[in-house]
C-alpha cells in the first residue's frame, strides 16, 4: 500500500505532498527508537501493538501552492446531504456518555489522585456522499491559515485529517522549540480580527484562574523536561495565541540540544505533556486508556518532519479527525482541573470540535 502524507506549516504558501511507494512504512515500539532517524511521523498518543508509531521514508517529494478556496469546492458539495450527530437522541447519548466520563475524571481530582486529568470524546458524522480528502485538505489549508495542516493515509492508522496550533517539538542543528498551550475560550465576532500580538495590552483577554492555572502546569513541566537535557533555554508567555475560532494561552520555549540524534528520547519525556494528558503523566496515561469511552488511537499523538540533519516540525494532533467509509470520527478534548464543570468542559470539546466540523459544513 502507498502511504502518503500532505502537509502545511504555518502561514505558509505552499503545502507538501510526501510519498512512500516502495518499502513498508516503519513500525516502532518505542519513542526512544526514533533516535538519529528522520522521515514523515505519525505517532499515537500511546503506543500499542494496534498503533505503533509509524515513520514514513518518502521516496518522492513535492510542493504545490495552494489553490484559492474558490477552487478547493467541488460540484457536488452544494447537494450533497450530511447526516450530522446532531439529532436530539444522539446528542444526549453523547451527552450522557460525556457526562459520566466527566464524574469519573474529576472526582480524580477532587481526592487529589490527579492534579490534571485529560478527558477527550469523538463524534460520529455519518454521510452519504463523501467529501474527496485532499479537498477538506485544501480548505483546511485556506480557512486555518495560522495552523499545522496534514493529511495522512498510512496503513494501520488509516486516513487522519488535522489542523493543530501545537507545536511539540522544531527547530534545526542546535537551536529548538517547543509550546505550552493550554486554556481556551471561543472568540466574539467582534474579535475574529485577533491574531498573536505578543504584548499587545490593547487586546488582552481576560483569562479565568482555571485557564492559568492549567497553563501553567504545562508550562512548568517543559520547563522540567527541558532542563534534563540543556539549562539553555528561555521561556517567553504566557500570552493569548488564536486558532481558528478559538483562542488559547501560549508560552514559548527555546533551548539548545547538544545531541540532536537523540530527538526520539526527547520526545520520550516531553511526550505527552500535561496539555493531552495530565499530572502525574504516567499514572494519568494508564487511567486514560482504561477509562476513556472512546479510544483515541492517534488522537493527542504527534505528527510532521523529523530530521536531525535538516529541520524538523512535529505538531501535536489536535482539532482533528479520522476519515473512514461514509463517516468521519471528530476527536477534541479538554483539561479536567478541580474547578472544572461538566458543562463548560462539554461546551469546550463543541467548540474545538466545529474547526473539523466547519470544513464538512
Amino acid at each position: 500500500m502507498v502511504a502518503e502524507a500532505l502537509y502545511r506549516l504555518p502561514y505558509a504558501d505552499e503545502y507538501v505532498r510526501v510519498t512512500q511507494h516502495e518499502g513498508n512504512v516503519e513500525e516502532l515500539r518505542s519513542y526512544t527508537k526514533l533516535n538519529g532517524k528522520s522521515g514523515f511521523v505519525m505517532a499515537p498518543f500511546s503506543v500499542s501493538a494496534e498503533d505503533p508509531i509509524l515513520l514514513m521514508h518518502p521516496d518522492e517529494v513535492n510542493t504545490h501552492n495552494i489553490p484559492s478556496e474558490a477552487n478547493t469546492k467541488g460540484e457536488a458539495e452544494a447537494k450533497k446531504e450530511l447526516s450530522l450527530s446532531e439529532n436530539e437522541r444522539q446528542r444526549a447519548q453523547e451527552r450522557m456518555r460525556y457526562a459520566v466520563d466527566f464524574a469519573n475524571f474529576h472526582t480524580q481530582v477532587e481526592n487529589g489522585t490527579f492534579r490534571k486529568v485529560v478527558l477527550a470524546r469523538c463524534k460520529e458524522i455519518r454521510t452519504n456522499e463523501m467529501e474527496p480528502v485532499e479537498q477538506l485538505f485544501l480548505r483546511a489549508c485556506e480557512r486555518y491559515p495560522r495552523m499545522f495542516v496534514a493529511l495522512v493515509n498510512m496503513p494501520h492508522c488509516g486516513t487522519w485529517l488535522m489542523a493543530t496550533p501545537e507545536i511539540l517539538l522544531e527547530g534545526k542543528d542546535n537551536l529548538w522549540h517547543t509550546m505550552a498551550l493550554a486554556g481556551t475560550m471561543k472568540l466574539k465576532t467582534e474579535e475574529m480580527d485577533f491574531d498573536i500580538p505578543f504584548g499587545d495590552e490593547s487586546r488582552k483577554i481576560a483569562w479565568s484562574a482555571k485557564d492559568i492555572e492549567e497553563q501553567r502546569f504545562v508550562a512548568t513541566y517543559i520547563n522540567e523536561t527541558i532542563e534534563q537535557f540543556t539549562y539553555d533555554y528561555t521561556e517567553k508567555g504566557p500570552y493569548t495565541c488564536r486558532a481558528g475560532g478559538l483562542v488559547h494561552l501560549r508560552s514559548d520555549f527555546t533551548f539548545t540540544l547538544k545531541d540532536k540524534m537523540r530527538l526520539g528520547s526527547f520526545l520520550n519525556q516531553l511526550h505527552p505533556t500535561p496539555a493531552v494528558c495530565g499530572l502525574p503523566k504516567e499514572d494519568v496515561r494508564r487511567f486514560i486508556l482504561h477509562n476513556e469511552c472512546a479510544p483515541r488511537r492517534y488522537y493527542s499523538g504527534f505528527t510532521g518532519i523529523l530530521n536531525p540533519d535538516g529541520e524538523t516540525h512535529l505538531y501535536v494532533s489536535l482539532r482533528c479527525m479520522e476519515i473512514l467509509p461514509n463517516r468521519y470520527i471528530l476527536h477534541a478534548g479538554g483539561g479536567i482541573m478541580a474547578t472544572s464543570t461538566e458543562e463548560k468542559e462539554w461546551e469546550e470539546t463543541e467548540a474545538k470540535m466545529e474547526t473539523m466540523k466547519e470544513l464538512l459544513e
